[in-house]
């Protein structure tokens, strides 16, 4: 599976577990750290926990040490997912609204706005 269509496959994974707000960036040539990235918010952590975990599966991480530390970064408000050439970025609506990250990718190219 090439990297688009594995954030393609993240974006329906996280629509079908009720994420909000989700946002597919394209990023080619303007960050060195990812070709896409997968912006979603969840309504508490436990959603987050719940939203990090399909993505995880779907990576084939389901056991990894990536996944140690789910419960405290969901706690925090924010979870982050490196795929690769694909990273996710799981928000609490005020981390999203906080961090800006929308604005701060604004050079890169918006595939898919799922509201």
């Amino acid at each position: 599976m090439n990297s688009l269509d594995m954030a393609h496959t993240v974006v329906d994974a996280l629509e079908e577990k009720m994420g909000e707000s989700i946002l597919l960036l394209e990023l080619k040539g303007i960050s060195i750290v990812a070709d896409y990235y997968v912006i979603a918010t969840g309504r508490s952590d436990r959603q987050l926990k719940a939203l990090a975990r399909v993505v995880a599966e779907l990576a084939g991480q389901k056991r990894s040490a990536k996944l140690r530390d789910l419960g405290a970064q969901a706690a925090s408000g924010w979870v982050l997912l490196d795929l690769g050439e694909v990273i996710v970025h799981l928000f609490m609506r005020r981390q999203r609204d906080y961090y800006g990250l929308e604005k701060l990718w604004s050079h890169g190219k918006v595939l898919l706005r799922v509201q």
